[in-house]
């Protein structure tokens, strides 16, 4: 029962709990983003080296994964193809460089064949993908 003395305050929107949540969204969302990777190639386990070096321009990764399977930038590749898939790429680009992407239980005649094949390419500046030491 109201009393009498008591004013009639008009209802209102509380506010503050919106903007709480919003602000927990936005935390969420600025978080979660810092987990998002671009990936390049396959997932392979690289060997280390000391002298491994951070490539600055936009490279073509040519992939071998555990099981010897070639990609081109994530895409399927067969070895007979490589060559001429890799001259097409490479049309109207004077030079790049193409990062050989090999996990470390890969047989070595299979990069060497890889590597083969790249190295008949003249504007191909190979490189070979590889985890730094400690």
């Amino acid at each position: 029962m109201r009393l009498p003395e008591e004013p009639d305050l008009p209802p209102r929107i509380n506010i503050l709990p919106m903007i709480d949540v919003i602000f927990a969204i936005l935390v969420f969302f600025l978080v979660s983003s810092l987990y998002l990777t671009r990936s390049e190639g396959l997932s392979v386990n690289l060997p280390r080296a000391k002298t491994a070096q951070l490539q600055k321009s936009q490279p073509i990764t040519v992939s071998l994964d555990s099981q010897g399977k070639l990609t081109i930038n994530s895409q399927p590749a067969q070895l007979e193809e490589l060559k001429a898939q890799i001259e097409e790429m490479l049309k109207n680009e004077s030079s790049t460089t193409v990062i050989v992407n090999a996990d470390k239980t890969v047989e070595h005649g299979q990069v060497v064949d890889v590597i083969d094949q790249l190295r008949q390419i003249p504007q191909v500046q190979l490189a070979i993908a590889a985890k730094k030491k400690q």
